[in-house]
């Protein structure tokens, strides 16, 4: 069992930059919530919603909304990672 949190992480399971956020929250030893959305980017109402935009991954950590793979995981290092323990 991870760390509770509430993070959402908006996803699919065939999208590669979504697997690379999931393999980090795991790695982290994170719990968090999944929404898989919609293939249509034009169905994804709940992820325009919530980041402004239909691009995943989308990751809500409270107050914090990141939109790219390439800012969730340093984020996640940062908060969560090894250094935040310190």
């Amino acid at each position: 069992m991870g760390k509770p949190t509430d993070m959402v992480l908006y996803q699919a399971e065939w999208c590669p930059y979504c697997a690379r956020v999931r393999k980090k929250l795991t790695d982290l030893l994170l719990d968090y919530k999944t929404v898989n959305v919609p293939h249509s980017h034009a169905e994804r109402d709940e992820v325009k919603q919530v980041s402004g935009q239909t691009s995943i991954p989308v990751l809500v950590d409270g107050d914090v909304v990141l939109d790219d793979d390439d800012d969730i995981i340093p984020y996640l290092d940062k908060k969560y990672g090894k250094a935040a323990a310190v």
